[in-house]
């Protein structure tokens, strides 16, 4: 028998099947927001104002109220939290999480987001958030920020989920804003991917795709050659994709450092005749 009951604290589920005690399941929302800075990906996180994990750093989310869909709580917690309007993102479910130790105040199943949006505002913190700020990715998962609840394997597998979609869908084009050139894709690329790509090469292969980017005949000036500035085009599915793979990574994938962009080095090193800077 599952029996269906509402509180403050989220949908809750009572499920006695097989037990002569019924559990409470809470289901909340955690969003992971990715924007592009500096040419370096970056996170959104909050500093949490209440317990568990008080001033922790975390993802912003909350649990799910009775008369909303999921999609609506996702939005509702990035406004209250952050500031920011999720109709102005891609917004998509990455997984549900439910380890049930997850969380010390008991049993709570929480679907995660994937957000993406360009070079986003600073976030104000609001509600249950003490501040919030942009991250560098590479920053929260390996300087040794500790996440609260299990926010460090959600943000992994998120970042692993953008990663992919690069590679196979158009979503790159979601982290510019319009118009871009080509260049501006680019930094796109290498910021998500982590490694520097080959500018001439790049520029063929995403010129090539059908439907990625469509020109806007206007073009940016700047010292040298004025860039061509173009607009997404109606494609989702990348085709032919453009892969992390073998043919197309030159130089053991070498770090992409914003600070080295269009400067022709790579990890500090200026390609010696017949390299590149890195794949693509």
């Amino acid at each position: 028998m599952v029996k269906s009951t509402f509180s403050k604290a989220g949908y809750m589920i009572a499920n006695s099947k097989r037990s002569t005690e019924a559990s409470a399941i809470a289901v909340a929302v955690d969003l992971v927001i990715f924007t592009v800075k500096g040419g370096e990906l970056q996170v959104l996180l909050i500093e949490r104002g209440k317990q568990p994990f008080l001033g922790q750093l975390a993802l912003p989310g909350g649990y799910v109220r009775d008369s909303e869909t999921l999609d609506e709580a996702a939005r509702r917690e990035l406004a209250e939290e952050t500031g920011i309007n999720g109709h102005q993102l891609h917004l998509e479910q990455l997984r549900t999480y439910g380890d049930p130790e997850r969380d010390p105040r008991g049993r709570v199943i929480t679907v995660a987001y994937l957000a993406l949006g360009p070079d986003l505002p600073m976030p104000v913190a609001g509600t249950d958030a003490q501040a919030a700020r942009w991250a560098p990715v590479r920053e929260a998962l390996d300087g040794g920020a500790w996440l609260a609840f299990d926010h460090s394997v959600i943000l992994r597998e998120a970042l692993e989920r953008a990663r992919s979609h690069l590679e196979y869908t158009t979503v790159a084009a979601a982290f510019c804003a319009e118009p871009f050139s080509i260049s501006d894709l680019r930094h796109v690329y290498e910021a998500v991917w982590g490694f520097q790509l080959d500018p001439s090469n790049f520029r063929r292969k995403v010129t090539r795709a059908a439907q990625f980017v469509e020109p806007t005949g206007d073009r940016r000036l700047h010292l040298g050659r004025p860039a061509a500035l173009y607009r997404r085009g109606g494609a989702w599915q990348l085709f032919p994709p453009l892969l992390r793979s073998n043919d197309i990574i030159e130089l053991d994938r070498q770090p992409y450092d914003a600070d080295q962009r269009g400067t022709g080095k790579v990890d500090g090193r200026t390609p010696s005749p017949g390299q590149t800077e890195g794949p693509v």
